[in-house]
């Protein structure tokens, strides 16, 4: 069962969000900025980060460049309605996959299956 820590300020989102991703399998930690997703980064194996971009403490990025220190092995993926923020000048973000909102539950579902199957392919899993 794949892990995810989910980190999105809003609460309804974070709600959603959560409840879905349990629906169809997966188990999932959801927290409301950055700041508080990090320490259980150190203390928990997560599987994949879902992370809002703009978030008030810690945004997503600042997250997802921490996260790759203390568990290098996640993937992360941003979720966000502010696409063009993914790529903010003279910021250095990890590689990850980018959901404009508003997306659809299918395909959030899907993406981080998508994510999974190529090292499932490969054996890593």
């Amino acid at each position: 069962m794949l892990r995810i820590l989910l980190a999105e300020d809003d609460e309804a989102m974070r709600v959603y969000l959560a409840r879905a991703l349990e629906r169809v399998g997966y188990k999932v930690t959801a927290v409301d900025n950055g700041a508080v997703a990090l320490p259980l980064l150190t203390d928990e194996p997560f599987d994949l980060l879902l992370t809002d971009i703009v978030m008030p403490e810690m945004d997503g990025i600042e997250l997802a460049q921490k996260a790759a220190e203390v568990a290098p092995g996640i993937r992360v993926m941003f979720i966000t309605g502010f696409s063009a923020v993914a790529l903010k000048a003279g910021r250095k973000s990890p590689d990850a996959k980018v959901l404009s909102k508003p997306f659809h539950l299918k395909d959030l579902v899907a993406e981080v299956e998508r994510m999974f199957q190529s090292e499932d392919q490969h054996g890593r899993l």
